[in-house]
Order: structure tokens, then sequence, then C-alpha cells
């Protein structure tokens, strides 16, 4: 039973990835890029509803995944495949690196959701440990569904402790959400493909000097960086 369970899991993580469609080299991750930059865009729109300015302010790194795709019946699983950006020693955000967001679900459950989700870690602990391979959020590192809006203000700076928050928006609706279980790691394929370089490494691409970002992704740091503050790291 467990093998047939586990079978039917690959069987919904194939169908998810292939959902996008064949698209030449690079342009899939451009979509991706462009993407989170919409995602952020509308979020960060109405400060009253969204991730606290604070939170954003004192962020490690960000990662957007728009469009996690979600698909139940009885064994339930979800994909999804975004952007991870840093912040840098003086105070905006790296090039971003290419991730992808998978787990599953056991559960009496039929439907298709796609829904953005929003990661925001406040130190390098976590994202050091999504360099090194699979990251598994919840078990590697804290995640809690994070504060939202503006007088979550004092709570986001005294009172939470998680080492990560997460958000989604679906179908218009914005709110912390919990992604515990869920795998966090480098698509190395896919920054291969958008930087045009072969054997990349994500620590070459965060640091930047031999990647000159392509204009979607510069629109995409200077977003960041107007809307997250400049705080440098310590």
């Amino acid at each position: 039973m467990k093998r047939i369970t586990w079978a039917i899991v690959l069987a919904i993580m194939v169908v998810l990835v292939g959902m996008a469609g064949p698209l030449e080299a690079g342009s899939k991750e451009t979509k991706v890029v462009r993407t989170a930059l919409e995602v952020l865009e509308e979020i960060l729109a109405i400060p009253e509803k969204g991730i606290p300015p604070s939170l954003l302010e004192n962020a490690y790194g960000i990662a957007i995944v728009p469009g996690v795709i979600k698909v139940g019946f009885v064994v339930g699983g979800r994909h999804g495949r975004g952007v991870l950006l840093i912040r840098e020693e003086h105070g905006g955000f790296s090039n971003p690196v290419f991730v992808s967001l998978t787990g599953g679900s056991v559960g009496w459950q039929i439907g298709a959701t796609s829904t953005d989700v929003i990661l925001v870690f406040k130190s390098g602990q976590s994202v050091e440990g999504i360099m090194k391979g699979k990251f598994t959020l919840g078990a590697d590192a804290a995640v809690a569904a994070g504060p939202v809006g503006r007088s979550a203000e004092a709570a986001t700076d005294i009172q939470l402790k998680a080492e990560i928050y997460s958000y989604s928006r679906s179908r218009g609706l914005f709110a912390g959400v919990s992604v515990a279980g869920a795998a966090l790691q480098i698509d190395d394929d896919a920054n291969v493909d958008y930087y045009g370089r072969g054997g990349v490494r994500p620590r070459e691409i965060l640091k930047g000097k031999e990647f000159p970002p392509p204009p979607d992704a510069v629109r995409l740091k200077e977003f960041l960086g107007k809307h997250a503050g400049a705080k440098a790291k310590e």
C-alpha cells in the first residue's frame, strides 16, 4: 500500500511539472521572474493587508514561488518554481537563484488550486541550508504562518521567533500559511538556462560579480530594494 501511495504522489508530481508545457531554454525562467515581480507588486500595493514592513526590512532573504499547483484526490501533491534573493552587504538584494517547492499530503481531498507562496527568511541559517541541498521546511528550520498588516509590526519584532515566515495568495486572498513538510531546493537546470552558463553554482549567482542580471532580474532586485528597505547584513 505504501508503494502504491508513493507511486501516486510521483505521478502527480510529473503531471504538475509538465503542466507548464514546452518552452525555449530560458523562457520559462524569464516568465517565473516576471510573475514573481507581479506577485510582489500586487501584494505590497496594500501594506495594511500585506507583509509587515518591519519584517521585510529585517529579512535576510525572500523566496517568491508564484503559481504553486496543488492537486488532490485522496493523495495530494504540490509543486512550484520560483526565485530566492538574499540581502547584500550594502542592503540591496542579490541576483535571483531559482528554486523549486515540492510537497505532498495524504487525506480525503479533491480539487486543484494555484497559490502564490512567499517565504521570508529572518537570518542566513536557513539560506545556507538550502545552498547545501534539499531543505525541508519545518524540519530543517522552524517555519510559521506570517503575520499580516501593519498592526502586526509589534508582534513581528517581539513575539515571533520562527526562522521562516510563510505567506500565500489564492483567489485574491492573502494570508499567512503553513508550508511545513514542503521541500525547498535549488533548481540547477533553471539557473543554467537563465544565466546561460553551464555548471554555475548558486553562490556565484548570489555574489553576482560575474553574472550581469537580465533586465527582468534587475527590476525584481530594484523593487525589493525599494520596498524591503536597505538594512545591511550584520
